[in-house]
C-alpha cells in the first residue's frame, strides 16, 4: 500500500516522475511540475495519461488550442502527439503510461528521466 501524499514527499525535483505501482503493463507515476522545462515531445507507439491531483497544469497540444487542466481533471495525450506541459504554481500531478513510454520521448532534454530513474 502507499500514502500518495508521503509518496509526493519523496519527490525533490520537478519534472521527475517516481514509479509508485504497476498494474500489468502499465506505470503510475506520480510528478511534481513547476515551470516550462519539458520540451516539445511525443510518444511513438503509448497513449499517456494525466490526472490532476493539487494545482493546475497548462496543456500544449501541438495545432491545438492549449488549456489548463485542475484538480481532479483527467487527460489522455494520445500516440504520437506533440505536446508539453508547464505549471507557473507547483502542480502535483499522476501519470499513467505503458512501461515502455519514454520520459520525453525521442527529445533529450536537460530534464529527461530514464525508466530507470524513474524506479
Amino acid at each position: 500500500m502507499k500514502n500518495l501524499t508521503k509518496s509526493f514527499e519523496t519527490i525533490t525535483h520537478y519534472f521527475s516522475p517516481k514509479v509508485i505501482a504497476e498494474v500489468n503493463d502499465q506505470y503510475v507515476k506520480i510528478a511534481k511540475i513547476k515551470g516550462e522545462d519539458i520540451p516539445w515531445h511525443n510518444h511513438e507507439n503509448e497513449d499517456e495519461l494525466f490526472y490532476i491531483i493539487e494545482g493546475s497544469l497548462l496543456m500544449e497540444i501541438e495545432n491545438e488550442p492549449s488549456f489548463t487542466m485542475h484538480k481532479d481533471d483527467v487527460f489522455v495525450v494520445k500516440k504520437g502527439v506533440n505536446h508539453r506541459v508547464s505549471a507557473t504554481e507547483e502542480c502535483k500531478i499522476m501519470l499513467i503510461e505503458t512501461k515502455t513510454t519514454l520520459h520525453t520521448g525521442k527529445v533529450q532534454a536537460a530534464v529527461t528521466k530514464s525508466i530507470e530513474e524513474q524506479l
